[in-house]
């Protein structure tokens, strides 16, 4: 068995980072660890944790253009925007922070004579995050810092092909202040990944990730009764409606669409565009993506970057030949952008119309620059093809009516829905999903729910 793993840079196929894997003796350690600390870690002022959690985030930010550079190669996230990752952790970190006394206050309930009685919020102690490449820091702080702000220990097992950013996020805890063992991480093999799940000092998983990855899971945990949060990714849709702003539609749902290269798990994967002004969308779409620039991710001129892998690209390549030999058409020249090659993880970018459910690329998720555009006759109509699907992460719709907008909105079965934007997580609503996409839900006070447990205290007075 392997004991070291490299992470491969999707910008040259250079070898980038070079890691030993956890073992065995490092992972009982790890976890011995994390069980003491969290002993005590529960039992320090929520004003504390939050201020030692503040400084963190702090020399987080402080290496904000190093952290981005790694990003870059890393996974293949052009230079021009990597940087938008640790700013979007902030945002995140700071409103968590901010939302922790009221989501983690006690549930205060109504005076009955002669008893005292509150719910409060307990932690559940050690919890095992695992996080994906494609948004390496945002999908891993989601889970880490409320578990740590709710009196828990955190133990990270973050993707091979993004070994630093576990790293990082270590060196800015530590910067911070907080006790060792707190948090760490480990690199670990999928073998071992297991163990830990099945490990009786692991007491709650956040996993973000496939749907077998998340089925993995699931069955490792088989028996154990403890909490499981699945953000299993999405085929997500957007609808135009015939009232909508087409040049605000076509903005924000290609951007949704080809943003990371499509790998991210809420980008766009399917618009539906109502048939009186499905030409002028399709036009002023086609005109977006030609205006794409594929290059190396180091490239400061470069906006589409290549996929994480070669083997990525060949799995929306086969998506896309697919479609075309079943009548999907193809409006996006490869000729166009001369780094797209067959046997590399650089791939144009695809729009495809006269598409139908009848397509994997209209219902299995692509996590890759291409989208299915469908012409619809009415409203009623979008929302069916809209909930013809196994995932359930966002929707977005574009209208000028808010009202029917909304109207529409209570239709879709959805964990989040939008109105006139995309492709955007708010920190302060629940993210979750629905059907394939998961359970379980991070951010907002809400998200305190799940990595926590309720603890009653009844009290008979006067005695």
């Amino acid at each position: 068995m392997n004991t070291t793993f490299r992470t491969i840079s999707p910008i040259d196929g250079s070898p980038y980072v070079e890691r030993s894997y956890a073992t065995g003796e490092d992972i009982d350690i790890r976890l011995q660890k994390a069980t003491a600390a969290q002993k005590k870690w529960k039992k320090v002022p929520l004003a504390e944790r939050k201020a030692l959690c503040t400084k963190a985030i702090d020399a987080f930010v402080a290496k904000k253009d190093v952290i981005a550079k790694e990003i870059c190669w890393q996974m293949g996230r052009p230079i021009r925007f990597a940087a938008g990752e640790v700013a979007g952790l902030e945002e995140r970190a700071r409103t968590m922070i901010r939302l922790a006394d009221a989501g983690l206050a006690p549930v205060e309930l109504e005076e009955k004579a002669g008893f005292k009685r509150w719910i409060q919020r307990e932690p559940i102690g050690v919890v095992f995050v695992i996080a994906p490449w494609n948004y390496p820091y945002l999908t891993a702080i989601n889970a880490i810092l409320p578990a740590i702000l709710a009196g828990n220990s955190v133990l990270l097992k973050h993707s091979a092909q993004t070994p630093l950013c576990a790293e990082r996020l270590d060196e800015a805890f530590k910067a911070g202040g907080l006790p060792d063992g707190v948090f760490q991480y480990l690199h670990l093999t999928h073998q071992d990944t297991e163990k830990i799940i099945q490990d009786d000092r692991t007491h709650y998983v956040a996993f973000t990730g496939s749907v077998p990855g998340g089925a993995m899971v699931e069955k490792a945990a088989s028996g154990r009764f403890i909490g499981i949060g699945l953000e299993l990714g999405g085929k997500d849709p957007a609808y135009v409606r015939k009232d909508a702003d087409i040049a605000h539609a076509v903005d924000t749902t290609m951007d949704g669409a080809f943003f990371n290269s499509g790998q991210s798990c809420c980008g766009i994967e399917r618009v539906y565009v109502h048939e009186a002004v499905y030409d002028d969308f399709l036009q002023q779409a086609v005109a977006w993506v030609r205006s794409l620039q594929l290059g190396r991710s180091d490239d400061e001129e470069t906006t589409l970057g290549p996929l994480v892998k070669t083997s990525a690209a060949d799995f929306v390549r086969d998506q896309i030949g697919e479609a075309i030999t079943q009548g999907a058409v193809a409006h996006i020249e490869a000729s166009d952008f001369p780094l797209s090659q067959e046997g590399t993880p650089y791939l144009a970018p695809q729009i495809l119309t006269e598409v139908t459910h009848e397509m994997r690329v209209m219902t299995e998720e692509s996590f890759g620059p291409v989208v299915g555009i469908q012409k619809v006759s009415s409203d009623e109509e979008a929302i069916q093809l809209m909930n013809d699907s196994e995932f359930g992460l966002t929707a977005a719709l574009f209208t000028k009516d808010y009202e029917k907008g909304i109207e529409l909105g209570q239709e879709l079965d959805t964990g989040t829905f939008f109105i006139n934007r995309c492709d955007y997580l708010d920190p302060e609503l629940a993210w979750t999903g629905v059907k394939n996409s998961g359970h379980g839900c991070t951010l907002s006070v809400i998200g305190y729910e799940s990595i926590t447990r309720p603890k009653s205290f009844h009290i008979k007075t006067g005695i």
